[in-house]
């Protein structure tokens, strides 16, 4: 691969971070807010603001698998990455006119299904972009760029909410400002390599089942899953430890800014050690981290486990997409991102919902201490998948050449 031509990959990798920078911080200024508005100004109740997250969520994820096959048959995956971005972009302002919460929840429909549509193909994308060796910092970069914008956002909601406006829904409708912003960039700077290019190595169409060993992964990743539970319970445990109201959202801050920072490193990681071992060290802190919430209960060391806890998203979120990408025909790619992204989705509903259960039934220690208990239980079955494996790279390399 020629030295300009690294440049113009490395050049659309990173203009497609900056496409998800710009369209988290639109995300961002929204979501931290919504709960507030849907139960003081909308007067709905928590029951409500559980639906509407659990359809938008489930609505995102089977998308993801529709749009990942979509876009193997497609002669370019780039205008369904720019129709999901678009509709997300033009939707999520909306909610600054919604008059009811079921209105809210047909805009949060509308803009998951822009979410499932855009993720897979873009993720497959990404991964043409780049040859096997750096989709670890590729995807790695991608996954820092958007933890950003999950910073810059609430920030700058935060700010406008304090110093310009006295209610949510103008935030909302300026949300409308940097997504406008991520479409465009996407439209014009963005150049998708050619179908041929990346379909040349190999002769096999694009229909078919995934590898086997594509699946297994997709099955451990289910089995994490299971101990991942939403991270607002993080949030709920650091209020019952004592951190004050008007410190969560710069706990939540800080939080999204290590995550950004960890994003590009662990990628690198991820391409120098291996995506397993880069994968089971971040499965690791999650354990240890899930352990110390577990035990935590003044508000000091809240802040460290944030921090620590962070890590495990800059180890795990480039390398877990790495491997998929690893272990996918480069036909079957935007298949195989759909369906990690399908399963994985759909087994964080029931994480959360039982997550919840055990909270209130017998604690959160206890709920914390299940949640490292099936990481770890996750960890030593990625552990095995690799031994019995073998060089998950070279096995790649020997099924098609390098874009």
């Amino acid at each position: 691969m020629s030295a300009t031509r690294d440049a113009k990959l490395n050049s659309g990798v990173l203009r497609l971070g900056w496409v998800s920078f710009l369209s988290d911080v639109a995300s961002d200024m929204i979501f931290p807010l919504l709960p507030d508005f849907l139960t003081r100004t909308l007067k709905a109740g928590p029951a409500a603001v559980g639906a509407i997250e659990g359809v938008a969520e489930a609505t995102s994820s089977l998308m993801k698998v529709v749009s990942g096959a979509w876009s193997d048959r497609a002669r370019r995956r780039k205008p369904l990455i720019v129709a999901g971005y678009s509709i997300a972009a033009l939707a999520r302002p909306l909610i600054g006119f919604a008059a009811s919460w079921t209105e809210v929840l047909v805009i949060r429909f509308t803009d998951r299904i822009g979410k499932g549509i855009r993720t897979s193909p873009r993720d497959a994308l990404l991964a043409d972009l780049v040859a096997p060796e750096s989709r670890g910092r590729a995807f790695g970069l991608q996954r820092a760029m958007d933890n950003a914008g999950a910073v810059v956002g609430p920030l700058l909601a935060a700010g406008l909410l304090k110093f310009a406006f006295e209610d949510e829904r103008s935030v909302f409708l300026l949300a409308a400002v940097p997504g406008l912003a991520a479409v465009a960039l996407l439209a014009f700077a963005v150049k998708e390599p050619p179908k041929a290019r990346r379909d040349a190595a190999t002769p096999r169409p694009a229909a078919g089942p995934l590898p086997r060993r594509l699946r297994m992964a997709i099955g451990i990743f289910v089995l994490f899953t299971l101990a991942s539970s939403t991270d607002a319970f993080l949030i709920l445990r650091a209020s019952d430890a004592g951190v004050a109201l008007w410190q969560l959202p710069l706990l939540w801050a800080f939080f999204n800014g290590v995550k950004a920072v960890a994003g590009v490193p662990g990628g690198a990681l991820a391409d120098r050690v291996g995506h397993v071992p880069a994968i089971v060290a971040g499965w690791t802190v999650y354990a240890v981290s899930y352990v110390g919430f577990a035990f935590v209960s003044t508000p000091a060391p809240i802040w460290g486990w944030f921090g620590f806890y962070a890590l495990f998203y800059g180890l795990t979120e480039g390398a877990e997409r790495a491997l998929v990408a690893d272990l996918a025909p480069p036909r079957l790619r935007g298949k195989a991102f759909g369906a990690f992204h399908a399963s994985v989705g759909l087994a964080s509903l029931p994480a959360s919902i039982l997550f919840g259960l055990w909270w209130k039934a017998f604690g959160p220690r206890s709920a914390f201490l299940i949640g490292a208990s099936i990481a770890v239980a996750a960890t030593v079955a990625l552990l095995a998948f690799r031994s019995r494996s073998g060089p998950l790279r070279a096995v790649e390399e020997r099924e098609s050449a390098p874009i």
